[in-house]
């Protein structure tokens, strides 16, 4: 049992509207937009939270008011004109059928958008500043832009209730048009609208007079705020306090959802959205102050990821609502578990970030380990059970082994698990040593749980071979053997070191060169463990840039530990050879640009090249299957069941890094997206 579990199930009443308890969702972004409208991927999505028992979920973070704030970055939604209102109706009776709330978040974005996309308007902002997130140089907002974003915000307002939607909020958080004008940093005017605290609150307060114009004073209307932007010229948390008991004493806001940081640069942008690397709830107490000094509820969201935690926040009188927002993508049905005593059955977020950092690369937000979130339309958060049963072995005991056992089971087909190994988990086991990534032990947890209540045969330190599999007499063998590590391609690769080597206890010291061709997570962290140690780091990338593929939530803290733990960081150089000179090695490197070669002499060489598949067995296998091993790639991923699911004898395939070097998320969706038709 959760401790103040009745606190978080108490309903919220806000000028009439009863939020049924006190978990919600904040606005966010998740890339599901379609032609700027909330379409059937994104109410599915929304509504699944509604059906899981959250109380109210609010959608649309960053929706935009005006033509000079393009929705397109990150497949947004624009509330500019009437024809967002149907969408709304149809959303709105999709969450209401389920007892949940609905509400938006309108903004202006300012600076912080692009200017080249949709209409090639240039962005606006009090003061002529550039944002270094966006890159955008703004154009000086005047007396005319302030009139007609005004209007829009009131328009847009309108159309949110004639929408159906139970309430809105503002944006004034992330380094958005409303805060722009309150921030010192961003706004340097000298006219009405700048200067003392109460000329840059100005612009809000007219917004929110429109707004209230436009709705009236029964509509519940917030606003999202930073308790402190923790910047250099930025506001401070007595701003921030001040500018809450302002715009809430006025009557011009129901409540304040208070967060903590900004957003306009890659490290505070990594701050206002902690990952893993910090402690839950690190930015609670803005939160519990602001609530001191005013007299509407206050929400609050920044890694809450388990209702221990958002327990202790409402019990303790800190906030009136806990957001869990990444929670309920890691496990939209956590409220319905909680309700039911099955809070043990809670797949709890980890905090990896995967979710926030594809959409900064243009992509969808998928959960690193919930891979039905965000395609509810084809893939199921509960697992329907088959017709018949079936036997199925699977090999491997990593994350596509675990969840092709756990969906499987979930079917109600007899399962046997072989791991060679004394644990499950895979290389989550090894990625999970490296200092602040201990958090991934979270996935495997999970899934080690749910197969071992579900009553899978689990058999450890067991390597599956040929013989014993044909001996279960399987319908369906699954291979998820995953990877080995990749040594290499290079002259002398044999006398390098590999990233596992290291983190599975190599006791280095001295120099060490670490080479990374992924621009992953894998060879930072290993660095970082590496530097921690006191030896002395060069870290050298093959592309333009270390940490090339990693998101915005956390390459700033990988190269906030290199800074601090002085790694010398090296890109655009290829390693091509590795030779003995005496009793150490001579790393020979290739500029990539220019084809000029430099020689390093250190005490070690680590390496990161991936993984290579662990296919042995697979093979051994193909010939006695009926289907040969193959996957229709075709029916996999229109849903359907595989064309030799219904013909005698053994059906093998395999998932995960045993096919191709990938990534967690990918080995979960190949065994959910297979194994939920089997």
């Amino acid at each position: 049992m959760i401790a103040n579990a009745d606190a978080l199930l108490k309903p919220l009443t806000i000028k009439g509207l009863v939020i049924r308890n006190r978990i919600m969702g904040t606005s966010h972004a998740p890339s599901y937009g379609k032609d700027g409208k909330p379409q059937e991927r994104y109410q599915l999505y929304h509504e699944e939270k509604a059906k899981g028992g959250i109380g109210l979920t609010m959608f649309g973070g960053s929706s935009s008011v005006d033509l000079d704030s393009p929705a397109t970055p990150w497949n947004q939604i624009s509330v500019a004109d009437d024809s967002v209102i149907p969408f709304f109706r149809e959303f709105s009776d999709r969450v209401h059928r389920h007892g949940a709330k609905l509400m938006i978040q309108l903004t202006h974005m300012g600076r912080r958008t692009k200017w080249d996309t949709d209409n090639w308007l240039p962005v606006v902002s009090p003061s002529p500043t550039r944002e270094p997130a966006s890159r955008s140089i703004a154009k000086e907002i005047e007396d005319f832009d302030i009139a007609r974003i005004v209007r829009s915000f009131a328009e847009a307002a309108r159309r949110c209730k004639e929408g159906g939607l139970d309430g809105l909020e503002l944006s004034a958080a992330h380094g958005h048009l409303i805060d722009q004008f309150w921030s010192p940093s961003a706004n340097t005017r000298t006219d009405k609208y700048g200067g003392s605290l109460e000329n840059r609150m100005r612009f809000g307060i007219e917004v929110y007079e429109a707004i209230r114009a436009a709705v009236g004073d029964d509509y519940v209307v917030g606003i999202r705020m930073s308790g402190d932007e923790l910047l250099k010229n930025g506001l401070t948390h007595e701003d921030c306090t001040a500018i809450a008991v302002e715009y809430s004493k006025r009557g011009l806001v129901d409540f304040v959802n208070i967060v903590g940081g900004q957003a306009r640069d890659e490290i505070s942008h990594a701050i206002s959205l902690p990952n893993m690397s910090f402690p839950v709830a690190p930015f609670l107490y803005l939160a519990s102050s602001i609530k001191r000094e005013v007299e509407v509820p206050v929400f609050h969201a920044q890694r809450v990821t388990d209702l221990a935690t958002a327990a202790r926040a409402v019990a303790e009188g800190h906030v009136d609502m806990v957001a869990m927002t990444r929670a309920h993508i890691a496990d939209p049905h956590l409220v319905k578990k909680l309700i039911e005593g099955r809070a043990d059955d809670i797949r709890q977020c980890i905090g990896y970030g995967y979710c926030i950092d594809r959409i900064y690369v243009g992509k969808d937000a998928l959960c690193i380990q919930n891979a039905a979130t965000g395609r509810e339309a084809t893939m199921p958060h509960v697992i329907p059970k088959a017709a018949a049963q079936r036997k199925i072995v699977v090999v491997g005991g990593g994350p596509a082994g675990l969840e092709a056992a756990r969906v499987s089971a979930e079917r109600g087909h007899q399962v046997v698990l072989f791991e060679k190994g004394p644990a499950l988990g895979g290389q989550i086991n090894l990625a999970s040593k490296a200092t602040w990534r201990e958090a991934l032990s979270g996935i495997p947890r999970w899934l080690v749980g749910q197969v071992t209540k579900l009553g899978v045969d689990i058999r450890l330190n067991t390597e599956a071979n040929a013989e014993a599999i044909l001996a279960e007499a399987p319908d369906v063998v699954i291979m998820a053997t995953g990877g080995r590590p990749n040594p290499g391609h290079f002259a002398g690769h044999e006398k390098a070191l590999t990233t596992w080597d290291v983190l599975s206890g190599a006791d280095l010291s001295g120099s060490v060169l670490l080479y990374d061709e992924l621009g992953q997570h894998n060879a930072l962290s290993v660095g970082e463990v590496l530097a921690k140690k006191g030896c002395l780091v060069e870290f050298v990338s093959h592309d333009r840039m270390v940490g090339e593929e990693i998101g915005t939530t956390n390459l700033p803290i990988h190269l906030r530990e290199f800074y601090k733990l002085g790694v010398v960081m090296t890109a655009n150089h290829e390693l091509t050879e590795v030779y003995p000179e005496g009793n150490r090695l001579v790393a020979v490197l290739r500029n990539t640009m220019t084809n000029e070669e430099e020689e390093r002499l250190v005490d070690h060489v680590v390496v990161e090249y991936g993984t290579l598949p662990v296919d042995g067995l697979y093979f051994d296998l193909k010939d006695k299957a009926a289907n040969h091993g193959e996957l229709d790639a075709r029916a996999l991923i229109e849903g359907r069941p595989q064309p030799h699911d219904g013909e005698a004898g053994l059906k093998l395939y395999r998932l995960g890094d045993a096919v191709a070097g990938r990534n967690i998320h990918a080995a979960i969706y190949d065994a959910l997206r297979l194994c939920k038709d089997l």
